[in-house]
């Protein structure tokens, strides 16, 4: 089979998207190497994540070929390139299809993976969410099969797009294969580092950072262990900082930079406990690594979290810093619960995670298209 790709995000994103891209195509190329795997991107930023993709077996990498150019090329120049070089299906990874795949009889899925935009408005300009609108609203009607990566981004696009049940497929967000291996610490840094409790995300008001600063201040003195908190952000980051301040908290917050996956790798492992109570999320890709790195997890009780959490996390409201706080206080003092969530945890991860059986119902439904 000859499969394209969209690959803007693959080439040119260097966080959820652009390694739910990257991801994919590994779990692809490694359970089904006898397809032909084609990656049109209207750009490439080169460096040590996407130089691979250039040299990866069975990948060929396409870029505009005509005067169209940029995005334009990506949105309507794409096609007559596909139909040109014998492509089969078409798959948008990241909420997007190119117009006019029918003109030249290519079938399509798209991956939707959240409608932030709709639940979260307040976060985006009004010129970013009609364009989002459009982009998704064209994706839903025009494409064959639409994948969500969780039950609770199907119900929303359902919601939002008026999409039958039955044009949906939902396939788990696959996680890079090297947190299925445990590892020993083996950074002296992050080794050296004191008991800690973890964030790892964005740093937006969605996904609720200062929520758990909030909570952490409400912790027992003796409680107050290290918060170490990996991701970017700008002004709401600032909003947390102020805050911290003002309370004059910095000695608890620790925020390393150019975090690589291997060292995101040794942060979870040597974690004491993981938090993530966002307010939304499509998936929520950090709970998977953190279970499969063997940490407790507390994280939200709301839209993809439980599912994602599963039974063996902490569920908590996340508008309740003082849920929070009391969440963060049994894990740290409880040893045996500590262990039996790290180990519960873990399973359930591998379990409902596992990224061969991912590839595996993800070629099923390009099969079924294409029967």
């Amino acid at each position: 089979m000859r499969i394209a790709f969209d690959a803007k995000r693959l080439y040119n994103n260097f966080t959820g998207l652009g390694n739910h891209s990257r991801t994919t195509i590994d779990i692809l190329t490694a359970s089904f190497p006898e397809n032909e795997y084609y990656l049109y991107t209207p750009k490439i930023k080169y460096n040590g994540v996407t130089e691979p993709f250039l040299h990866k077996d069975r990948c060929k990498t396409i870029g505009p070929d005509c005067v169209v150019r940029g995005s334009l090329w990506r949105t309507i120049g794409t096609p007559s390139s596909m139909k040109k070089n014998g492509i089969e299906l078409f798959h948008g990874l990241s909420n997007e299809i190119p117009m006019g795949l029918s003109n030249v009889g290519i079938p399509s899925v798209v991956t939707i993976h959240d409608v932030a935009f709709r639940t979260f408005p307040d976060m985006y300009h009004c010129l970013d969410r009609f364009i989002y609108d459009t982009k998704w609203r064209y994706a839903c009607k025009h494409a064959n099969r639409i994948i969500a990566i969780s039950e609770s981004t199907k119900k929303d696009i359902i919601r939002f797009y008026n999409v039958p049940e039955e044009r949906i497929d939902v396939i788990y967000q696959p996680v890079a294969r090297q947190f299925y291996t445990p590892i020993e610490v083996s950074d002296k840094e992050i080794a050296s580092l004191p008991p800690y409790i973890l964030y790892v995300g964005s740093i937006n008001s969605r996904k609720n950072l200062l929520g758990v600063v909030k909570a952490m201040e409400l912790l027992p003195k003796d409680l107050q262990i290290p918060l170490v908190i990996i991701g970017t952000g700008n002004i709401y980051k600032q909003q947390v900082k102020r805050y911290i301040a003002r309370k004059g908290m910095e000695k608890l917050f620790i925020w390393p930079e150019n975090v690589t996956n291997e060292q995101l790798q040794q942060y979870y492992t040597q974690a004491t406990a993981f938090i993530y109570p966002s307010f939304y999320e499509g998936f929520g890709l950090p709970v998977v690594e953190a279970q499969l790195c063997g940490c407790p997890v507390i994280t939200s009780d709301v839209s993809s979290l439980p599912e994602v959490g599963g039974p063996h996390s902490f569920k908590v409201n996340p508008n309740s810093a003082k849920e929070i706080s009391e969440s963060i206080a049994h894990i740290l003092t409880d040893d045996n619960l500590r262990e039996k969530m790290k180990a519960d945890g873990r399973n359930y991860a591998l379990q409902n995670f596992d990224p061969d059986i991912l590839a595996q119902k993800l070629f099923g439904v390009y099969k079924d298209l294409l029967k």
